[in-house]
């Protein structure tokens, strides 16, 4: 009869499941939005999530192996991401990044309804999945990646098989496209209900300032050919379709003030309005106030004006 190895024990099977649109609204905030201008990388998330369970678990984090990841997300029509520039493009980039770290993807058609993009069944799917691959892969621990208190009930059926859960969640705040304040919260019942709450925001904001390298691997680095993939954010199932049209005339003036992921344009009678994802042709950090700019006009949902395709003049500076 052979003998284990000394320190080797019982492996934990984790498995992940991604609210995909939860992600990437998550992963748009820390590139756009946050002081660290860069993406939340998925390799640096697994080694994140195999650590943090050992730290839970009290065990050698090479006994915590991920075995099975899934992606689940409402899309587009590929014809209307073909519209959109090089959309399609980067949703293969994004695809060929989950490939290589063996998440396996599911998606479902984006639906019109009273002038909103919704997601229509894709949480009922993420939570059949959830559930139905714990009972046949005997996950020890599943890994919820999302917000939303409709997990709830997974949870709870997860509990009866012995399956610990853990979810990784973050609260913040921004300024949308619209110029309105976007708060995204945890529902507190969601955390009340599983094993491992995990407040990423707060952990990530603590153990920056240790120069913790699994907080630093958790994010691209900005020469990462996936950094500026800024269509993902107009692809937010919310996002109201406005009933007015984008200008065709073509204004210039130049850049009076930059925030986190907006800014403004000096326009009398009133400064209008742009955010990250208008621009064409640059980052949003690299810009400066007093840069020259070109832009369309469009209105936000209330009928403001808002600056549209806004391009940097870099002839002119």
């Amino acid at each position: 009869m052979s003998i284990p190895a000394p320190g080797i024990g019982k492996l934990t099977r984790i498995g992940v499941f991604y609210d995909g649109n939860y992600f990437l609204h998550v992963s748009n905030y820390y590139a756009f939005n946050h002081v660290r201008n860069s993406r939340i990388s998925i390799r640096g998330l697994h080694e994140f999530i195999r650590h943090q369970v050992a730290s839970e678990e009290n065990i050698d984090p090479r006994h915590c192996q991920i075995v099975d990841s899934h992606f689940f997300r409402g899309r587009i029509p590929a014809q209307e991401a073909q519209q959109r520039g090089n959309l399609l493009y980067y949703e293969r980039v994004f695809d060929d990044i989950l490939m290589w770290e063996g998440v396996i993807t599911h998606y479902l058609p984006l639906r019109n309804s009273g002038g909103k993009r919704e997601e229509k069944g894709i949480d009922v799917w993420m939570a059949l999945e959830a559930y139905e691959l714990s009972l046949l892969k005997q996950f020890d621990v599943v890994i919820l990646i999302t917000s939303d208190g409709d997990y709830v009930p997974l949870v709870r059926k997860l509990n009866t098989i012995g399956t610990r859960v853990m979810v990784l969640s973050w609260d913040f705040e921004f300024v949308d496209n619209e110029g309105n304040r976007v708060v995204t919260r945890t529902s507190q019942e969601l955390i009340e209900e599983v094993t491992y709450p995990v407040t990423m925001h707060e952990i990530i904001e603590n153990r920056t300032r240790k120069n913790d390298p699994l907080i630093q691997n958790l994010f691209v680095q900005r020469d990462v050919s996936f950094q500026p993939v800024k269509p993902m954010t107009a692809m937010v199932p919310s996002e109201p379709m406005s009933s007015e049209p984008i200008s065709e005339d073509i204004f210039d003036s130049e850049i009076l003030s930059l925030k986190n992921g907006y800014g403004f344009i000096k326009y009398p009678p009133n400064n209008l309005f742009f955010h990250h994802t208008d621009l064409l042709n640059a980052e949003f950090p690299d810009l400066n106030e007093g840069d020259p700019v070109e832009f369309n006009i469009g209105f936000n949902s209330v009928g403001e004006p808002v600056a549209k395709n806004v391009r940097l003049l870099l002839d002119e500076m």
